[in-house]
């Protein structure tokens, strides 16, 4: 089955007009401009970990392509930056990898899914590590934190920057092309039934799509996120507690 590139893009730019429309009339602008350090640091840290750990495992393809940096412009997809702030999903430049160059103490298939976890695991290492600044000005900078204009902008940007690396982390788990998930999970099923869903893929990107524009895909990532950022915050807030 052959999916016409043109309707994805279509769907894509009903998504963003939808957002941006959305935003203007619910006055969400002040929002967009609070989420975007924590955008820029989520997927160009995201796309890093892949280059980092393809090139830890014997790669040198993303070296090549000057992908083992934290400058956000080698990261950012325009198409994919602008979705994500608009539409509540999007992507970063894929770093690209060959499998083959990897050391022969790790599979190919091994060293993929590695690569594809690496992404995800920096987005909740980098919760963490936002939480613990946040727990931080809490605890000894509360004053000007919760009662003057610039600490409640810092405030909200923390917790922008934890939400949207915790989100970003889930939502490429879902096990769907061309999302991380699915190049973590095609790695760990049978042959036969790895050949057939690369054969399908095309089936699994309108699921995908099907499922993010009715919205059910809020019930699975929703909840998930919530999970995961209560539990961190609980973490950090006991090992505060013994400071």
């Amino acid at each position: 089955m052959y999916i016409d590139k043109r309707m994805i893009y279509v769907i894509m730019g009903i998504l963003l007009l939808t957002g941006v429309s959305s935003m203007i009339r619910t006055g969400e602008i002040i929002s967009l401009l609070l989420t975007l350090p924590g955008l820029l640091i989520a997927i160009t840290f995201h796309e890093y970990a892949h280059a980092l750990a393809a090139d830890k495992l014997g790669d040198s393809t993303p070296r090549n392509q000057n992908r083992l940096n934290l400058n956000p412009l080698s990261h950012l997809d325009p198409v994919g930056s602008i979705l994500l702030l608009f539409a509540g999903f999007g992507w970063g430049k894929p770093v690209q990898i060959n499998p083959r160059n990897f050391d022969k103490k790790v599979s190919m298939s091994a060293g993929e899914a590695i690569v594809s976890a690496a992404g995800p695991i920096m987005n909740i290492l980098l919760a963490f590590i936002f939480t613990i600044i946040y727990a931080l000005l809490y605890k000894f900078a509360y004053i000007w934190l919760v009662t003057t204009t610039v600490g409640n902008i810092v405030e909200l940007i923390l917790q922008l920057t934890v939400y949207t690396n915790i989100g970003l982390g889930v939502f490429n788990l879902l096990p769907f092309p061309p999302l991380d998930g699915s190049k973590i999970f095609i790695n760990f099923i049978p042959y036969k039934v790895r050949s057939w869903f690369i054969e399908k893929q095309q089936i699994f990107y309108i699921i995908f799509l099907v499922i993010w524009l009715t919205g059910i895909s809020s019930y699975i990532i929703s909840p998930a996120i919530k999970t995961i950022s209560d539990g961190i915050f609980w973490i950090v807030s006991k090992i505060f507690s013994f400071i």
